[in-house]
């Protein structure tokens, strides 16, 4: 995967053999220049290009590149092009703010995309709320985020939904009666993902033996470890991300807790894999789609994306891919490119035939959508099951 180190990237897309016949899209080029243009449509994309989530924001901006010009390709939106101007947050939440802040006031862009983390969509969704200027977050999963106002959306599923799949699994399946979380205090999407999986599991019959914390960075665990391998779980849950994960995973078999660990999509990363080893084979995770889904949707977009950067795409990566083209369906639908027009048009997809499965936006422009989960297997994830929504709620 490339390393792009510069706080601002923009560039000119090399064209891909990839072709998308979605309404006839097209979308052309990359710069950063703030004056306005007749013949092009600004979108803007902030992300951690760089620090400890850094994989995370160099995967969704292959994706969104990607979708950029495999759209080019087509001839146009409205008879326009698309310029894509990239900020690095550094995963930073002022640096997040301040880059909203450019983007919109400085390059004029008509949309934004972002940003992964929860706090940090956070921190970026108030900015384009108050001036009017949607944005698509394509994996952030705190139920707050699309609360801030109705310019703001996305097209991940959220932690209710994830946690309910994981405590699903983990009950019917793994046939878990126990479970012990591990989850980091000072992440919300950790402590989301904690506190509605407790919700859910408890209510389908498990019983949790105990909560413990930790916080990003942590390099021993052994105390929290130590604890929840006395009160012994059948499965362990740590919503955290992928280099705590596996350095988690990696204590907890030294120290002889041989139980399954489960997580959520902050985990899905060909890091997890390289840093935790061994130590993470036979443990699950919930994420936005499977590279073994055959459909020729995701089997053609694992072969452009593998064309292009050389390594396979991780979900990052696929739900940047959608949330640029949920976002380009939906300015050539609009009549105009106002941030209400775009809004509006955002609002009502419906079975929006994405990598990441069919997305439809509801009411709280959420997305409704299943969910997979993977099994790490001699470092390798592999389908282990498909959740689909409860009947009674889009989660």
């Amino acid at each position: 995967m490339p390393r792009r180190d510069h706080h601002l990237r923009t560039c000119q897309l090399p064209a891909t053999t990839f072709a998308i016949a979605l309404l006839a899209l097209a979308i052309a080029g990359c710069s950063h220049s703030g004056a306005e243009s007749a013949d092009e449509i600004r979108i803007g994309h902030y992300a951690s290009l760089t620090g400890s989530q850094a994989t995370f924001g160099q995967s969704t901006d292959n994706g969104i590149r990607l979708a950029v010009d495999a759209v080019n390709q087509s001839g146009g939106l409205h008879g326009k092009k698309i310029r894509l101007i990239t900020y690095d947050d550094r995963g930073d939440a002022k640096e997040a703010g301040t880059a909203v802040t450019r983007l919109i006031s400085r390059d004029q862009v008509a949309a934004v995309l972002g940003e992964v983390a929860s706090g940090l969509s956070l921190a970026g969704a108030p900015v384009c709320q108050e001036n009017g200027v949607p944005m698509v977050t394509p994996s952030s999963t705190a139920p707050e985020i699309t609360t801030v106002g109705n310019r703001i959306f996305r097209v991940c599923f959220m932690s209710g939904f994830q946690a309910y799949a994981c405590a699903k699994f983990a009950r019917e399946q793994l046939k878990a009666q126990t479970a012990a979380i591990l989850c980091d205090q000072k992440l919300p999407y950790s402590v989301g993902l904690a506190d509605e999986f407790e919700k859910q599991f408890t209510a389908m019959g498990g019983r949790i033996t105990t909560r413990s914390s930790y916080q990003e960075g942590d390099q021993d665990y052994s105390a929290q470890l130590t604890s929840i391998r006395s009160s012994k779980p059948e499965i362990v849950f740590v919503p955290g991300y992928y280099t705590d994960v596996a350095n988690i995973a990696v204590q907890a078999r030294k120290l002889g807790l041989r139980v399954p660990l489960v997580g959520g999509d902050g985990w899905d990363s060909a890091k997890l894999a390289e840093i935790g080893g061994e130590a993470i084979d036979g443990c699950y995770f919930c994420t936005h789609y499977c590279q073994q889904d055959p459909r020729p949707r995701v089997q053609e977009f694992l072969r452009t994306y593998q064309k292009q950067f050389a390594t396979a795409p991780d979900a990052m990566a696929a739900l940047g891919f959608d949330a640029a083209n949920i976002l380009f369906a939906a300015i050539q639908k609009a009549p105009s490119q106002s941030g209400s027009d775009i809004a509006a048009a955002l609002a009502a997809a419906k079975n929006f035939d994405g990598v990441t499965g069919r997305i439809s936006i509801d009411g709280d422009r959420n997305a409704v959508k299943p969910a997979v989960i993977l099994e790490m297997k001699h470092g390798v994830p592999t389908l282990a099951a498909t959740i689909d929504p409860p009947a009674s709620s889009a989660h």
